[in-house]
């Protein structure tokens, strides 16, 4: 699996970009934004860290990133970029697998909710 590195301030996805690929946070923290109504301000809508991960949707999606992910701290993420990749992931590590259905049964019954 690969490793990158990121410095505070540093953007990791910006909105709109297009790719494949989604994050576990190793180290660090990052803030999860979004684009106000009049396109000039950035809504925080979520802070992670170590242990959690992001950019799921475009990875299993295909489509444009609905987020803009920034460092908070120094960050060290590994990168997934394969679905062979995740599942490689997910077999040595049943309890971040556990993990993840339930945060992504959490961020759908959120959506749920504004919908």
């Amino acid at each position: 699996m690969k490793v990158e590195h990121y410095q505070v301030g540093e953007r990791i996805i910006r909105v709109g970009q297009q790719e494949q690929r989604m994050y576990i946070v190793l180290e660090g923290d990052v803030s999860i934004s979004l684009m106000a109504e009049n396109r000039k301000d950035k809504i925080e809508v979520a802070r992670l860290g170590k242990n959690d991960f992001f950019g799921e949707i475009s990875f299993f999606t295909n489509k444009p990133r609905s987020a803009t992910v920034t460092a908070l701290t120094d960050v060290k993420l590994a990168v997934i970029d394969h679905i062979k990749t995740l599942d490689n992931f997910l077999i040595h590590n049943p309890a971040f697998a556990a993990k993840m259905v339930r945060i992504l049964a959490s961020r759908l019954a959120k959506t749920d909710e504004y919908l």
